[in-house]
């Protein structure tokens, strides 16, 4: 399975924030950590407010914190929530898609049963576990390819 671009760069701000809870931390921080663009970054950080997942902060001290403890967030409800806008394949979209294998598709269930278990692997996994403490602690990350 691949995800999104946008998803990825979602799991890796949470990661981000996730490694240094106790203080909050800029768009713009994480944006250098990571080598992407503060403006799609910002998209992001939107939909993961959106999404329950972070809240900003204003001020000269502001800056994104996670909305509940690393520990409490699993990377499947991130993956859910950032994915919800792309399918794997065409008949998985939320129209179902213009697929002409429907509705005797013998592809479907097997794909459907791979996602699942898939999510089910990251279900078992808390941001806490992938928390990434930033850039002073072990150099910056490159973009994703």
């Amino acid at each position: 399975m691949r995800l999104a671009t946008f998803t990825d760069y979602g799991l890796r701000v949470l990661m981000r924030l996730a490694g240094a809870p106790e203080k909050p931390i800029s768009t713009g921080q994480i944006a250098r950590d990571f080598a992407i663009s503060q403006h799609h970054l910002a998209k992001v950080v939107s939909d993961l407010g959106l999404g329950g997942f972070v809240r900003s902060e204003r001020g000269r001290s502001g800056g994104l914190r996670l909305m509940r403890p690393a520990h409490e967030i699993t990377l499947g409800q991130v993956v859910r929530h950032l994915e919800r806008k792309f399918a794997i394949v065409e008949c998985f979209r939320a129209d179902g898609g213009e697929c002409v294998l429907r509705p005797r598709c013998r592809l479907r269930p097997q794909l459907s049963a791979a996602r699942e278990a898939f999510m089910a692997e990251l279900d078992r996994t808390t941001l806490e576990d992938c928390a990434w403490p930033g850039a002073g602690s072990g150099g910056r990350v490159a973009a994703a390819e």
